[in-house]
């Protein structure tokens, strides 16, 4: 090997060892070195900017973008409220065929994480019996479609970055539907060694949040328990002011009826989990000025808003702002909102108007401390937008009417057309670590190919692989991605495997797709380790699990899941 060479493998090595052994993000490891590799010459400007503009990628990014609009639409926290039953095995399908089938088109963290409160706030099971379930069917479903996982992308783009045309949209569904299905049975059989650990305490501060029944509620005529009110992350319902009586502690069996305010003690970031619940106004909303940017500000010691209620202050007028939540340290704040006497100290947070700056009143009342945001739901008609939009273009990408990245870009500006989502929002979702890991990943591959090191591999391992049964090297394949993925993210994994895992298909004269599909497949089971894929790492630090709760369970899966994907990938290609 000449020194570009060994520079070269140096640069791929060190990335392993470093994603590895290092907690530094995989966007700084990779972008160093693909710095390298230009500084030592290894890799031209034009080789970067080409792998910028990849396809793949392109739609990747798209998809991802998009995907922050639809995570606003009710539907998936609809759903959630009213997973968890009494029936552990009813709570367990129902979790895991709607984490499945949605993970199968949409962004599969997005979903563990709108569905992590629900599960954890349950009244019927330890959330650690449920949680891990969740994390499993999450990566199971996303390994149905095309969209349904980054993995699935990067590779596509690998693809396409060799001369090939890529996947098709339906190209992993036989795999994914029969191992994921088949793995959800194992996996409700061995859920007994799932451990019952007790919720711990959020470490969020609670506000006191009230919201009014209309006459058009769902809500009303069902309990509480019906209605699953005690379902909603990080909020709890804690009183109801009922024609100005007070009704705590809140019994399961209470009935909601028009005109009660529901008192709920919480997370205020939480509340758009209250917004979606049709014909329930919360105090900001009946006020007319509820805003995604709240402002969090304390009453100060000498305010002259002290001993006053909201309501009797004429709050809205006077500090052009509503009143949100109210929280008071050290006591617990009880009935509506409109009527709690303001305290020094108090902390409120406010929608702000327009003018809620510029008045004169604001510092001899208050300290300003920061801004937050709370989600917005969307109104009817932009449900209709994101949601119709979305699957039109699936169902158009799926019967390969229009490519994926095209039917994606016309749905990005429907969004915005529709005001589901801004230019402005749009920006700031841009994936940019995981832009500059598949750039970096695609570059450090360029790298092996321009140097001569895959050529160099593929000759000294012709005399051993060049007989070898084309099974046999795809499983060889398949093993060295699983374990890869289970030290690194998966898709670092799918980015660094690929490009061996063409040179074996070149030695051996096999067919790219099956490689490519194993290599998907593989980067995606990450079952055994909490580290290996994002989904793991939410309900890991969710549940307080320990690293041998995702061994006991996730060693079966990942052997079944295995070998269900090869068996398939040999009776279907070989």
């Amino acid at each position: 090997m000449d020194v570009n060479q060994l520079v070269v493998l140096s640069a791929f090595f060190g990335t392993i060892f470093a994603l590895i052994f290092t907690n530094q993000r995989p966007a700084s490891i990779f972008a160093l070195a693909v710095l390298g590799l230009m500084v030592t010459q290894q890799l031209s400007f034009d080789d970067v900017l080409q792998n910028l503009t990849n396809k793949g990628l392109i739609t990747l990014v798209l998809l991802l973008l998009v995907s922050g609009a639809i995570d606003k639409t009710a539907l998936i926290k609809r759903l959630g409220r009213k997973l968890v039953t009494a029936s552990f095995s009813a709570s367990y399908w129902r979790l895991f065929m709607l984490t499945f089938f949605s993970s199968a088109l949409l962004n599969n963290t997005a979903i563990v994480a709108s569905l992590i409160g629900p599960v954890k706030q349950n009244q019927y099971h330890p959330p650690s019996r449920l949680l891990i379930p969740l994390s499993y069917a999450a990566i199971l479903g996303g390994t149905v479609t095309l969209i349904g996982t980054s993995t699935n992308l990067i590779v596509d783009s690998f693809l396409q970055e060799h001369g090939h045309p890529g996947f098709g949209f339906w190209d992993f569904t036989l795999y994914g539907l029969v191992a994921g299905l088949s793995c959800g049975v194992l996996m409700y059989f061995v859920s007994p060694l799932l451990p019952s650990i007790a919720s711990r305490k959020s470490d969020y501060r609670a506000y006191i949040v009230e919201a009014e029944v209309e006459s058009n509620s769902e809500l009303i005529g069902k309990t509480v328990e019906e209605n699953h009110l005690r379902n909603l992350p990080e909020l709890f319902l804690v009183e109801v002011v009922r024609e100005g009586q007070l009704i705590t502690p809140v019994s399961p069996d209470l009935i909601i009826l028009e005109g009660d305010k529901l008192i709920f003690s919480g997370n205020v970031q939480k509340l758009d989990n209250l917004s979606h619940i049709r014909g329930l106004t919360t105090f900001a909303e009946a006020d007319g000025i509820l805003r995604e940017n709240i402002t969090e500000v304390i009453v100060a010691n000498r305010a002259q808003v002290i001993g006053q209620t909201i309501k009797a202050l004429g709050f809205r007028a006077l500090f052009d702002a509503a009143v949100v939540a109210i929280r008071r340290d050290g006591s617990q704040l009880s009935g509506k909102l409109g009527e709690i006497k303001l305290q020094a100290g108090d902390f409120l947070l406010l929608a702000a108007g327009p003018d809620f700056h510029s008045r004169q009143n604001l510092s001899k009342n208050f300290f300003i401390l920061s801004e937050q945001k709370i989600s917005r739901p969307l109104n009817n008609r932009q449900e209709w937008i994101t949601l119709g939009g979305f699957l039109a273009v699936v169902g158009l990408a799926a019967a390969e009417i229009i490519s994926l990245g095209i039917g994606l870009l016309f749905f990005a500006a429907l969004l915005i057309a529709g005001k589901v989502t801004s230019d402005g929002e749009l920006k700031r979702n841009l994936p940019l670590n995981l832009i500059v890991v598949i750039v970096g990943a695609l570059s450090l591959a360029t790298a092996l190919e321009n140097s001569g090191v895959i050529g160099i591999t593929t000759a000294q391992l012709m005399p051993y692989l060049s007989d070898t049964n084309w099974f046999v090297a795809l499983a060889v394949v398949y093993i060295a991605t699983l374990l890869l993925t289970e030290f690194v993210t998966n898709n670092a994994a799918a980015a660094l495997m690929f490009p061996f895992a063409y040179g074996v298909v070149e030695i051996i004269g096999a067919p790219l797709m099956p490689f490519a599909l194993a290599v998907a497949f593989a980067a995606s089971a990450s079952f055994v380790s909490p580290y290996g894929y994002q989904t793991n790492l939410l309900v890991f630090n969710a549940a307080n699990y320990r690293f041998k709760d995702f061994i006991k369970i996730g060693l079966p899966i990942s052997l079944t899941y295995s070998t269900i994907v090869l068996v398939l990938l040999n009776l279907t290609y070989f």
